[in-house]
């Protein structure tokens, strides 16, 4: 009988799995125990094993595509077995069982005539558009928060013949008040949103187009999908305005002139950037305004100078750069999509608050140099760091909770989870009974969940049952930061590097060395109090560290 594979949960936070890798093909032979495949977790990648002996009928799932918990990837069975009423069975769908239900006869009548009716008015395509010489005049997307824009004023009305560069109409947008040009040339033949109104992004506003065109089927197919205004013309930027009034200030006023230069918004942006002075450029549109060709063909004459009078000194002209907005994005990885997760469940639902303490390193750091000459493995300040919080915990069971809903739970266990940045985010395994272990056990159980880490060899045994959870950051150079807690425990401790300050000690200045610790706390479990006298004595443990040796 033919066995569906389904996709397992391999770690208690675990909702999703991407295919990594199949070590097996449809047809190949397995045997119970053989590696069908890889997955790629929130935490690690891990082997699939198969528990059937026989052969790979079916894989539902490509590599690199993610499925939920307990959906189906695979079926293995006999060779030649019919694998697709297993799948039936089982809620499955195999390519061809994909096909729509059959209406019944009733039910399907109304549709066909609704078919008939649209295949007797076929839609009008942009094709069809341009050979009419229309075109539809939509609300373009100003901004990426735009969602609808105001008609603030009109500037054309039905019937005004319109050019390519004519500006008609102002729009409001929830940022500024925007012109926008029909970018094309004829008729307006509609105007779809009178002054003052809304329309939706994408919304027919006006049609242009030869005079007396028929545009009802036009206006019978609504609106379409909403694009970018730079689908239009990517070329062709909108001047932004501060208010309607501005669009009287087309441009600055010509030096010794009380007229105004008159140039529509594309060639105003080209002439900027080139450095041009509008007032020296001649407009080759209506009224003398000035368009983007004009600015394009325009070529600056040496000034001449009457003679014995010395030339006018021209203003400095600055170069502007032109820099290119670029960006990459890639999937968001399953362990990504898990700390996301988790810590805004976290950051959200438990309410934390923050204590921070300095403690004086001079002593730990004679100690560690000291304990090195003996220890089998190389200590580090993280180390004697989880060595005082597991003792420390021991004195204070209400730190060494978890939140349970309806119940809190005071661990007499005490395992701390050590935050550990890999590649593609954080991964937190547990040191188990810590309060009981050797600094030298502890460096060396890090030490080895780092490399496994890294390799992304980790088990779901590896970071599963912490209650309590340490994240240092000093050795990156930060002095001090706030963690967000690791549920279910109640805190998490920061750790800050260890920086050399002035320190007052018998009444002098001296040369110190301090590190700031912040301990965030879960105020449901642990209110200031307790994770204040749970702070004086990890600082007196870290002070004085011949005590974590008794």
């Amino acid at each position: 009988m033919a066995e569906i594979v389904r996709m397992p949960k391999m770690s208690d936070t675990m909702t999703e799995g991407v295919m990594a890798k199949w070590h097996k093909k449809v047809g190949d032979k397995v045997k119970s125990g053989d590696v069908m495949a890889e997955v790629e977790t929130d935490k690690a990648t891990m082997d699939l094993e198969s528990y059937w002996d026989g052969t790979v009928l079916y894989i539902g799932v490509e590599e690199g595509k993610a499925v939920p918990v307990d959906a189906i990837i695979a079926v293995v069975g006999k060779e030649g077995e019919d694998y697709k009423a297993a799948l039936d069975a089982e809620g499955g769908a195999t390519p061809a069982a994909k096909e729509e239900p059959v209406a019944d006869k009733s039910s399907s009548e109304k549709p066909v005539e609704e078919k008939k009716e649209s295949a007797s008015a076929p839609a009008i395509t942009d094709a069809d558009l341009e050979k009419q010489g229309v075109t539809v005049v939509r609300m373009p997307l100003l901004s990426d928060t735009m969602t609808e824009g105001v008609i603030a004023e009109w500037h054309k009305k039905v019937g005004d013949k319109v050019k390519n560069d004519d500006i008609l109409a102002d729009v409001e947008t929830d940022k500024a008040t925007m012109e926008v040009m029909g970018y094309a040339e004829g008729t307006l033949l509609h105007i779809g949103v009178e002054k003052g109104q809304a329309a939706k992004v994408n919304g027919i506003i006006a049609i242009v187009g030869p005079e007396g065109t028929d545009i009802s089927g036009i206006l019978s197919q609504g609106d379409a999908p909403a694009k970018p205004a730079a689908d239009k013309k990517s070329d062709a930027p909108v001047e932004e305005k501060s208010s309607p009034v501005s669009q009287k200030e087309e441009a600055p006023l010509a030096s010794g002139s009380t007229d105004r230069v008159k140039a529509s918004p594309l060639a105003k942006k080209i002439a900027q950037e080139k450095g041009i002075d509008l007032s020296q450029v001649a407009g080759s549109a209506d009224g003398g305004r000035i368009i983007k060709k004009d600015i394009e063909n325009f070529k600056p004459a040496a000034k001449a100078t009457e003679s014995g009078a010395p030339a006018e000194k021209s203003a400095p002209v600055l170069a502007q750069y032109l820099g290119e907005e670029k960006f990459t994005e890639k999937p968001v990885s399953q362990m990504r999509k898990v700390i996301a997760k988790r810590l805004s469940e976290s950051l959200f639902t438990a309410p934390h608050f923050y204590l921070t303490m300095v403690i004086d390193m001079d002593a730990a750091i004679a100690a560690r140099t000291k304990m090195n000459e003996f220890s089998p493995v190389k200590l580090s300040f993280n180390d004697l760091v989880l060595k005082a919080v597991a003792v420390a915990l021991k004195q204070h069971p209400n730190v060494n909770s978890s939140w349970r809903g309806d119940a809190i739970r005071y661990n007499e266990h005490v395992n701390i989870g050590v935050a550990i940045a890999v590649e593609d985010g954080l991964l937190v395994p547990v040191v188990r009974f810590a309060d009981g272990k050797s600094l030298s056990r502890i460096s060396a159980e890090v030490k080895d969940f780092a490399q496994r880490a890294k390799a992304k060899k980790l088990q779901p045994a590896d970071w599963e049952g912490s209650t309590f959870t340490v994240s240092n950051l000093g050795m990156f150079g930060i002095d001090e930061f706030t963690a967000i807690i690791n549920t279910p425990d109640s805190c998490i401790l920061a750790i800050g590097g260890i920086s050399q300050v002035p320190v007052v000690k018998n009444g002098a200045v001296v040369p110190g060395n301090i590190m700031k610790v912040t301990l965030s706390c879960d105020h449901r479990t642990v209110d200031g109090a307790t994770g204040a006298a749970f702070l004086q004595t990890f600082k007196a443990l870290m002070e004085e560290p011949v005590r974590l040796l008794v």
